[in-house]
């Protein structure tokens, strides 16, 4: 139950993050037959799909380990079935972020670290 809680303040906190650098959050939690985009935001006419990692230990390689190429193809074919559902979208550019976010430290620490584009898919 811990870790559904700190996975949750995590994205709320970089739900917040995100905001706070001009994106709107338009989903959250959103979930399909073969995997779960923690959320969907708008950044211009770019529709951004944002996988969370709350960890209190992150870096660069930590990337690979926590977000494999089979977790991308999750992310993916739920961003496929988001726009599928929600065809307002179809017109825009994709594009797949990953957040980490250290639970321990403060929401104001800067604990925080946006990989824009961290990998990619044509859809």
């Amino acid at each position: 139950m811990r870790r559904v809680s700190a996975g949750r303040d995590g994205e709320s906190r970089a739900a917040a993050y995100l905001e706070a650098c001009g994106l709107t959050i338009v989903a959250r939690n959103i979930r399909s037959f073969c995997g779960e985009v923690d959320l969907v935001a708008l950044e211009g006419q770019t529709l951004v799909f944002v996988e969370v990692k709350a960890w209190s230990a992150y870096s660069f390689e930590s990337l690979s380990y926590g977000i494999g190429r089979q977790k991308q193809r999750r992310i993916i074919e739920t961003a496929k079935y988001f726009l599928s559902v929600h065809r307002e979208y179809n017109s825009m550019a994709v594009r797949f972020d990953v957040v980490f976010i250290n639970p321990a430290a403060a929401p104001d620490s800067g604990a925080i670290t946006h990989l824009r584009a961290a990998f990619t898919e044509t859809l």
